[in-house]
């Protein structure tokens, strides 16, 4: 059975869905004003295994991976741009799709974008009105927390004790110092859509409570995000999503730790962060990948270039496996390790323990005799981790063949040449005895 950590609990409880069911999923995805950095690959990373795995274990999951395309952030960046919000937003998710496709995250069912849930936003808060959960002041509509009874159940913090945290909205008029917006008056130059209480646009936190009760319903089972979405935005969406529907918003949290470069959380207010396709620049996506994936996904992760390279000569050691026990078929429904795979899912289902999982995996390689190929091929459907597309082009064979001649010629500097031209296609030369062979170039 799945152990999941439980933020809302505080403890890893049992997935009681068996498998076969339906699993509805929600993780909260970026703000598209700005290229995707390494903290939103680590999300989209740990919550792709999870996924992964779940579907694995023969659940059918219904994953939605949202996009914020309008808040303050986006407003301001178009204005300084020269842009419109929906241009920016044309622009830059394009590019959040790719890095994220070059991570091995499979492909989201539903990515919706926020600006396409406008009414039913509107709905939630009309909801929440009823209910005599709102006040409106001079500049948009607020959430009472107190009608709340639970707010802080989330972050685990007393009413009185709660951190304002990020996003939150100042005014010395609010009721409460931790009341948050649910729709904001129109602005000169802003975006703004009609509503019952005057034109504006939506809170941040209501957009995902329209969103993930559209396409998941008012209770689903996992919603997901990185740890400095806990509070207050996770906070916020769960009491206003609970206060409006009367039920639990969903049966497990959970939230990935953040990444930290010399002890301190990567951050663009620190100055300390790096885009993806930066890194992707000196460093392979699946060496990412799987420099993500090989810290426990409730923990922090510590960049650095050197850390980067120790994911990328491990993975370098599993890519010379794989590749050198191909059998040709690729069959996912060959022969497997059925031992192997019994410890692997066991590891995975105590809370996501990848690193736990590779041990079981690195052990196996070593003592590996039979049912390789498809037993790798079953590992990385859920790791993503082999180099499973892997062809040697016709004009790589050729200057291998070529390499092999003057290589017997003791042609030394032309060989080199030769190496290079292939290292520029994306392969890596091994010379041995018998021969010399390419690998994938990470």
């Amino acid at each position: 059975m799945i152990q999941f950590y439980d933020s809302l609990r505080g403890e890893k409880v049992p997935f009681t869905k068996q498998a076969g069911e339906k699993v509805g999923m929600y993780v909260c995805g970026p703000t598209v004003y700005d290229f995707a950095h390494l903290g939103h690959g680590r999300s989209a990373v740990a919550f792709d295994l999870i996924r992964r795995f779940l579907e694995f274990s023969g659940y059918e999951v219904t994953f939605t991976f949202n996009t914020t395309d309008i808040d303050d952030k986006m407003i301001d960046r178009a204005a300084k741009e020269g842009i419109s919000v929906d241009d920016l937003a044309e622009r830059i998710i394009p590019e959040y799709k790719a890095d994220y496709a070059a991570l091995g995250v499979k492909a989201p069912t539903h990515n919706p974008r926020a600006t396409e849930y406008v009414p039913q936003m509107i709905r939630i808060i009309q909801k929440l009105e009823e209910k005599g959960c709102t006040y409106v002041l001079e500049d948009g509509v607020y959430f009472d927390i107190t009608t709340f009874a639970d707010y802080g159940k989330l972050s685990h913090q007393k009413l009185e004790e709660l951190n304002a945290g990020a996003r939150m909205e100042e005014r010395k008029d609010k009721r409460n110092h931790q009341d948050f917006v649910l729709w904001k008056f129109k602005k000169e130059g802003e975006p703004f859509w009609e509503s019952p209480w005057g034109d504006g646009r939506p809170g941040w936190h209501i957009e995902c409570s329209a969103m993930s009760s559209t396409l998941l319903g008012d209770h689903f089972d996992i919603h997901g995000g990185g740890l400095d979405l806990k509070f207050p935005h996770h906070e916020c969406e769960l009491a206003q999503s609970e206060a409006a529907s009367g039920t639990p918003l969903a049966d497990i949290w959970m939230h990935n730790g953040y990444i930290t470069v010399n002890q301190e959380k990567m951050s663009k207010s620190l100055n300390n962060f790096f885009t993806l396709k930066e890194i992707f620049k000196e460093h392979h996506p699946r060496v990412v990948r799987f420099f993500l994936l090989s810290t426990h996904y409730r923990s922090p992760i510590e960049y650095s270039t050197e850390m980067l390279e120790q994911a990328r000569n491990t993975l370098k050691g599993l890519d010379e496996f794989y590749l050198s026990h191909l059998d040709g078929s690729r069959e996912l429904e060959g022969e497997v390790d059925s031992e192997l795979m019994r410890a692997f899912s066991e590891k995975l289902q105590n809370d996501f323990d990848v690193a736990g999982a590779l041990a079981v995996l690195f052990e196996w390689m070593n003592q590996a005799k039979t049912n390789t190929q498809g037993t790798l091929e079953r590992v990385n459907l859920v790791l993503q981790i082999f180099p499973v597309d892997f062809v040697v082009s016709e004009e790589a064979k050729v200057l291998l063949e070529e390499r092999e001649t003057v290589r017997a010629a003791k042609d030394w500097s032309r060989s080199d040449a030769l190496r290079d031209q292939l290292a520029g296609l994306g392969y890596d030369v091994d010379d041995k005895k018998e021969g010399s062979t390419v690998k994938p170039r990470i």
